[in-house]
């Protein structure tokens, strides 16, 4: 009961905050506005972002809380017992215009020492009965973002630990999950024909696995636009080195002394010196083609296929996902379907770093998920995900992998986050 209030008492909290926020909305027209009382007030734009006067208008702010409730299950179970379980997420970012070219990104977000997820779970009351607002989310806080973005002509330059800046078609995690913060120096260009991104950044090793080396990432990607007829193609290609990985542990779990494949999520290690080491490089190529329509039986529609191949192992180095799309959310009443298949080798990338949610993360896996997703109010998303998959993490056996995950997304933010193009 106690997770239930404090759940609902954060909402609370937090919708209060998003409602005192001077929200804009675009009417049909385009034009945007606020509200003012029972009318509202024509708000001056200049390309597309709202312009405050004074100190407090170069600050930026939004976030969002999701809360999900969560069933898995494996056919045969060896290691755990199936999980029912209430989970949240709270992100919370504050962006500030240091000059027109220049911008100061922070952000929090909860799930501390782990990379690919903000998602804690509540406690059972019969087991917590003394749960303090401390225990849900302060203590569970991380630093998920911390850059200076400077801005110029149709490029960017990015410094520090900074969002996901990977172009990815349909979102597509057979690579890079949703939550990877990289951290170090990345550079972005993007005109109407192409986009090309590169950058050296290196691997932050969270608590419980400070005896590794240092490992770097050395990413380069380039995609090209074409438009055809009522469509437009996306082609893509990318190269992602991670150096220093083989002999190495693995950056996340605790894996020193132990077995464990807690922290290398599919990817071949071995235990021959008493402490879990990678057995294999790392050196991703990345291939893909995406096409997008506007209208396809009234509403757009994406398709793509991703495939992955890794140069730096010799066998179970390959893995791909088709992917699809129809629908929108953006307006209240709007609502998404997607789907994908998925296959995904032992050693075709890097289990650590790929998608947290399919096969309950990382590699050797084969199967499919999909998700619906509705806009139920201006700041409220509900959406519903399953994943049918076999898989040979931790066990080295096939197992048949079930999960459905269904969420209550809250929305907040100021001003100038609450603009859409």
């Amino acid at each position: 009961m106690k997770k239930i209030v404090l759940s609902a008492l954060t909402v609370a909290a937090l919708g209060t905050v998003a409602a005192s926020a001077d929200t804009v909305y675009k009417d049909r027209n385009g034009v945007l506005y606020t509200t003012a009382g029972e009318g509202r007030v024509a708000v001056e734009v200049k390309d597309e972002k709202v312009k405050k006067d004074g100190f407090w208008g170069r600050f930026h702010a939004k976030g969002d809380l999701r809360l999900r409730q969560e069933v898995i299950k494996k056919d045969p179970d060896t290691t755990t017992l199936d999980k029912n379980r209430e989970r949240y997420r709270f992100r919370y970012g504050v962006n500030v215009d240091i000059t027109d070219n220049i911008v100061l990104e922070t952000a929090i977000a909860s799930g501390k020492y782990n990379p690919t997820s903000g998602n804690v779970n509540f406690n059972n009351d019969d087991n917590y009965n003394k749960a303090q607002i401390q225990d849900y989310f302060i203590d569970m806080l991380k630093i998920d973002i911390a850059d200076i973005k400077y801005s110029f002509d149709n490029s960017w330059l990015r410094v520090g630990k900074q969002a996901h800046n990977i172009y990815r078609p349909i979102k597509t995690q057979l690579v890079w999950d949703n939550d990877i913060r990289l951290e170090g120096i990345n550079y972005g260009f993007k005109d109407d024909n192409s986009q090309m991104r590169f950058g050296v950044n290196r691997v932050h090793r969270e608590k419980g696995s400070k005896d590794g080396e240092n490992i770097n990432i050395f990413l380069g990607q380039y995609v090209h636009t074409l438009k055809v007829d009522e469509a437009k193609v996306n082609l893509g290609a990318a190269y992602y080195h991670y150096d220093n990985v083989k002999g190495n542990t693995d950056p996340y779990g605790d894996s020193a002394g132990s077995s464990s494949d807690k922290g290398f999520k599919g990817n071949s290690f071995d235990t021959a010196t008493g402490t879990g080491r990678y057995t294999e490089d790392y050196q991703i190529g990345e291939a893909f083609v995406e096409a997008q329509f506007k209208d396809v039986m009234g509403k757009p529609f994406k398709v793509a296929l991703i495939g992955a191949y890794n140069f730096g192992a010799s066998d179970d180095n390959i893995g791909y996902d088709v992917s699809a799309q129809w629908g929108k959310n953006k307006k209240v009443g709007d609502w998404q379907v997607a789907a994908t298949y998925r296959d995904v080798e032992k050693d075709s990338v890097f289990g650590a770093h790929n998608d947290s949610d399919f096969s309950g993360g990382g590699t050797d896996s084969t199967g499919y998920y999909g998700k619906i997703k509705y806009k139920f109010a201006k700041n409220v998303d509900v959406q519903g995900w399953w994943n049918w998959s076999d898989t040979k993490i931790s066990t080295g056996n096939t197992v048949e992998y079930y999960r459905h995950q269904i969420d209550v997304i809250l929305k907040f933010g100021s001003v100038q986050n609450s603009v859409s193009a």
